[in-house]
């Protein structure tokens, strides 16, 4: 295979608009955790509290290192989802940093003063491990109402913030909504969330697709999530990240669409043309920029996959 450095130069971690897929996983059990590393999830985060009883969570801090070690030599992102910060995350933060995270995860977050608090202790950690200062991002999970309508706040509370992630089972019960396979109870605070954290100009990842069973449903989530503009989306089923993949990459037919749409609003530029009619449709500068998106995305994202195939062969042949 093919040395893809030529083509990827610096770009040897996913930027944050790159990451798709982030998959939740049990914080102690090993195997599960080292199997991840080939599945198809761009982040893989080793989550403490729900997943990880207290009694395991010993066991969860020392593996930690192999784990984390492993996922980042398959071309991974490798994420740590701590318990709050005064509920043993500050313990978690302790034992889990050796392992150099590239991003730490926090529940249940209302305000901006508690990503404050983490990045505070994150910078301590990092200058006395030598950690390169800033390098550790920080995922604030919003899951109580309080926590939505802050959203803004949150996100702009610290430059580790490049994305933001909603709940939904924790949410759901804040809320007092009934939970349903088809998600209609949260549609209000996924179009909300996506609009605060686009104003605070960081990444929105879609509530967890929770469900084990019902693929259908998770196809009909994730294509909704597309439609309002999401372009990562978060699951706790190892199969469920490649459907995600998919389902937020440009396919063929869009691809062969936007370059369709740019080359005719190219000519019709070079002819003097403010717009050009495309398939019954006029398209004015809004429609040409998100071709010419689309297309960028699409080939970067084509670069992160090589760099990722790359990475698995140089493991394991």
């Amino acid at each position: 295979m093919a040395d893809p450095s030529s083509d990827l130069s610096e770009m040897s971690i996913r930027p944050a608009a790159l990451r798709r897929s982030w998959l939740f996983l049990p914080g102690a059990e090993r195997e599960v955790l080292l199997s991840a590393a080939t599945s198809a999830a761009d982040v893989l985060i080793q989550e403490l509290e729900d997943f990880t009883p207290p009694q395991l969570r010993p066991q969860a801090h020392a593996i930690a290192g192999e784990v984390h070690s492993a996922w980042k030599a398959a071309g991974r992102i490798a994420a740590v989802r701590v318990n709050p910060l005064d509920d043993g995350g500050l313990v978690d933060l302790e034992k889990i940093m050796p392992a150099h995270p590239d991003i730490v995860a926090l529940p249940k977050v209302s305000d901006a003063d508690q990503i404050r608090a983490l990045d505070k202790e994150i910078t301590r950690l990092e200058k006395m491990l030598g950690i390169t200062s800033g390098s550790t991002e920080i995922l604030p999970n919003i899951e109580y109402a309080r926590g939505l309508v802050n959203t803004i706040d949150i996100a702009e509370s610290s430059p580790r913030v490049k994305a933001c992630l909603l709940a939904a089972e924790d949410l759901a019960t804040d809320l007092g909504a009934e939970r349903g396979q088809d998600g209609t109870e949260l549609l209000y605070c996924r179009q909300r969330f996506i609009v605060e954290c686009r104003a605070a100009n960081v990444v929105p990842v879609d509530c967890p697709y929770t469900w084990q069973s019902g693929e259908q449903y998770l196809v009909d989530e994730t294509a909704y999530a597309r439609r309002l503009g999401y372009t990562a989306k978060s699951c706790v089923h190892i199969p469920h990240a490649a459907l995600i993949n998919e389902i937020l990459s440009p396919g063929p037919d869009q691809i062969e669409a936007a370059q369709h749409i740019v080359a005719a609003f190219d000519a019709a530029r070079e002819q003097g043309k403010d717009r050009i009619e495309v398939q019954g449709s006029f398209v004015e500068m809004p429609t040409y920029l998100g071709a010419k998106r689309l297309l960028t995305r699409a080939e970067q994202l084509g670069k992160y996959a090589r760099q990722a195939e790359y990475a698995r062969h140089a493991k394991y042949d």
